[in-house]
């Protein structure tokens, strides 16, 4: 089951920085709405892994490939769809996750027929040029949505794994507000980092980052963890050219304040 939980989490990566690549906006919110979906699916496995006496961790072998139009990103992705199909488990659930699996698949070959859909893609072409900013500006950004998206793929998976394995109601709610606000985070950075031709996808966790034996440590740990991406947002508004850019890292400075103050609760 570990097997399973493991090609589910590579789909979920397969799936939610194949949105992030393509820059059409109907299909890019589509692709999203659907790793949402996956990601859920990493939740029910989870249960039915911890529920069984078993466990899973967050290893996995996706590498993302850096093609050039959107048709390469489709076909790639429906190979990941079939290859992960192979591992689902003969229940309820599985059918579920091979149904929701099917309308992907269906939205897919919808858009491989239509010529219009195969456009260029610019996500890897490390351009690294936005409009209005000048280059110690876009270095700034660079460096820090390279540091910014790995620390929200990290919280979501390690607030996910505390959250599986609480019984405390008000923990559960808390790591869910937690787990969705660095949803929200990732998008938003992924879909930046895909404007400047660099995306690419978090390095690997390792399992000590989210096997927690200590709870009251790893929340004092990660209101600092808080308090320096707060600083960086502070430091990037103030060094962006661009009033849009600057309001929207406020912006993010004023949620991570918020996130502290969830983090106090759960102390």
């Amino acid at each position: 089951m570990n097997k399973t939980y493991q090609k589910k989490h590579e789909l979920w990566l397969g799936i939610l920085f194949s949105s992030f690549a393509i820059n059409d906006e109907e299909i890019k919110a589509r692709l999203y709405d659907f790793s949402q979906i996956a990601f859920r699916h990493m939740k029910w496995l989870g249960s039915d892994i911890l529920e069984s006496n078993d466990d899973y961790n967050y290893d996995r072998d996706y590498q993302l490939q850096k093609h050039q139009n959107v048709s390469e990103i489709l076909e790639t992705l429906k190979i990941q769809i079939f290859t992960t199909q192979q591992y689902y488990p003969a229940s309820i659930l599985g059918q579920r996750l091979k149904t929701d699996d099917a309308y992907l698949l269906e939205y897919i070959d919808q858009l491989l027929t239509d010529e219009n859909k195969k456009q260029t893609v610019t996500a890897f072409n490390m351009q690294r040029e936005w409009e209005n900013l000048d280059q110690s500006s876009i270095d700034a950004l660079t460096l820090f949505l390279f540091e910014e998206s790995y620390k929200e793929y990290e919280l979501i998976l390690v607030y996910a794994y505390m959250q599986a394995r609480t019984k405390n109601h008000l923990h559960f709610n808390i790591f869910q507000d937690l787990i969705d606000e660095s949803h929200f985070h990732l998008k938003s950075f992924g879909n930046m980092m895909s404007k400047l031709g660099i995306l690419s996808v978090p390095r690997q966790l390792h399992e000590m980052t989210y096997m927690v034996t200590d709870l009251n440590k790893f929340v004092i740990d990660g209101i600092a963890e808080e308090e320096a991406a707060k600083e960086m947002c502070k430091q990037l508004s103030e060094a962006i050219k661009d009033e849009k850019l600057s309001k929207f890292f406020d912006f993010i400075n004023f949620q991570e304040s918020y996130h502290i103050e969830l983090m106090k609760k759960l102390l």
